[in-house]
């Protein structure tokens, strides 16, 4: 099963066990259980505190569960945790034996904590590049709370379950029998979702704080370049991120950050949060800012008021909440985003390298898009609501002149279709006539626009009429004090690397700003 690269890799990780653990597998005569059988063996004997037993008698076959001796723990694959979740793995086994696991202490304590009988089932597939996160989360809290009991289900090796339960997205999170999430969601999050006085306590400690010289509100690569830029300028710099990474880490692949030859969204995401780290920067993870007030308002501190309800002060702001997708809200679009539905051409256009894929929006965005894609896949459809392109004549020009592209207009998009795994097509209704037609793709790009996360600073401080944060040269908004950089701004081309620039760009703006303050009597 594993290749000898991969054996001597984990033998070296296996190393660092010092609890002892068994792995005992339920097996039937299957292909698979062969396969989950040969997989074990190879882990058993790489570790003198590991034993493996094959006598297991669960019902879901095949599976293995892990045992700390002496412990009630309950962690269970229904999987042959290979691709993606071979990392979950691999922490599993390490964490069992007791490796401490790289969070904060206050996570595991609050893990520890928890009160109840909570029995998840997590349904992942191998393929799926955001479960590992859920996977993990999961794992480390039914390793450390012998309450908390978790079974890591394939569903492309339990399809009856997926049917009768109506899985049609991974991960997907059930509790006690009942859906508890669809969707990424962190360790910290699922502990939000169980333990009710959890926001309450987090609030307290966020209004315990000292102010900050700079506070940065979002995670994203602007936010990180901000933190960064700031915390080396050796003044007192916090962020508050409601997911860090943000949307970077619904990327699947990147291949365009300078220095950089090719990564994924997730990887590039935890790279960023590392080197945040290794300055003295206070990252407060799964905080949603709620309303800004402005210094004049707030006591000489500009103000950031949070969803749980606590609050965080600072001479300086600089907003970095990013934007999100606007999506086409059809049957479909959802089940397969990052399986087909893609929305970054530059980003994921070079994975779609000869073959069919669609574009929605006939903008300027869908346009570019459509030109973008057709120099690199084998053919592109594009496909507008209204009854011509509303792009510029020059690039509408531009798009008729290539070979490879058909244009369809009066079109409305009504579904996009996949074989549970990945996308494979798109129906649309052509408003004239009201007849249904059905287009054969690979991939799809929604090109109607993106939405600024900026609603909530609406009435504070200046906006364009796009919902975008109007800022100047500097990253200087219509308040004093406050900045703001990335793609809630009014700054063009949406793009890692022009958000991490303008991040860099808000800090030393905010630092310039901090200088000049009036040195108090």
């Amino acid at each position: 099963m594993l290749d000898q690269d991969l054996q001597t890799q984990l033998a070296a990780y296996l190393q660092r066990v010092i609890l002892p653990f068994e792995i005992i597998a339920s097996l039937s005569d299957s292909d698979s259980s062969n396969q989950l059988k040969q997989l074990l063996q190879q882990v058993d004997g790489m570790s003198d505190k590991i034993s493996l037993r094959l006598d297991g008698d669960n019902d879901r076959k095949p599976s293995f569960s892990l045992h700390r001796t002496g412990t009630a723990t309950s962690l269970r694959f229904a999987a042959i945790a290979l691709g993606h979740e071979f990392t979950s793995l691999v922490l599993a086994l390490l964490w069992t034996g007791g490796h401490p696991p790289k969070v904060e202490p206050e996570v595991i304590e609050q893990i520890k904590s928890l009160d109840g009988d909570f029995n998840f089932e997590v349904y992942m597939s191998l393929s799926c590049h955001s479960c590992p996160d859920v996977v993990q989360g999961l794992s480390l809290m039914a390793i450390n709370n012998p309450k908390i009991k978790v079974t890591v289900i394939d569903g492309a090796l339990f399809q009856d379950e997926v049917t009768q339960r109506q899985v049609m997205a991974v991960p997907s999170v059930f509790l006690n029998g009942e859906l508890f999430n669809s969707g990424r969601i962190s360790v910290e999050e699922i502990l939000a979702k169980l333990d009710t006085g959890s926001a309450a306590r987090d609030a307290a400690k966020l209004n315990a704080q000292a102010p900050y010289d700079v506070l940065i509100v979002g995670g994203g690569p602007a936010g990180a370049a901000a933190a960064v830029y700031a915390a080396r300028k050796g003044i007192r710099t916090g962020i508050a991120a409601e997911r860090f990474g943000g949307q970077v880490n619904d990327t699947m692949g990147i291949e365009n950050f300078i220095s950089v030859t090719e990564t994924t969204g997730p990887k590039f995401a935890a790279a960023m949060q590392a080197h945040v780290k290794a300055y003295n920067v206070n990252i407060m993870n799964s905080q949603r800012a709620d309303k800004l007030i402005p210094a004049a308002q707030a006591g000489g501190l500009i103000e950031v008021q949070l969803a749980n309800g606590g609050s965080l002060k600072s001479k300086t702001v600089i907003l970095s909440t990013g934007a999100r997708w606007r999506n086409v809200n059809v049957p479909g679009e959802q089940e397969y985003k990052n399986k087909g539905v893609a929305y970054c051409p530059h980003c994921d256009g070079p994975l779609y390298k000869g073959r069919r894929v669609g574009v929605i929006g006939g903008g300027n965005s869908g346009v570019e898009a459509a030109i973008d894609l057709a120099g690199i896949v084998e053919h592109v459809t594009l496909i507008e609501f209204d009854t011509q392109l509303r792009a510029d004549a020059v690039l509408v020009t531009k798009l008729q002149s290539l070979p490879n592209t058909t244009v369809i207009v009066n079109a409305q998009t009504t579904e996009i279709t996949g074989d549970g795994q990945k996308m494979n097509g798109l129906t649309f209704k052509d408003r004239a006539s009201s007849e249904e037609h059905h287009l054969e793709m690979a991939g799809v790009f929604v090109q109607i626009g993106l939405v600024p996360n900026t609603e909530w600073l609406k009435g504070t401080l200046e906006l364009s009429k796009h919902g975008e944060i109007v800022v100047d040269a500097k990253g200087a908004t219509s308040l004093p004090g406050v900045f703001a950089a990335g793609d809630a701004t009014t700054v063009p081309f949406k793009q890692i690397i022009i958000a991490a620039g303008d991040g860099a760009k808000g800090a030393l703006s905010a630092f310039d700003y901090l200088m000049r303050l009036p040195v108090a009597a």
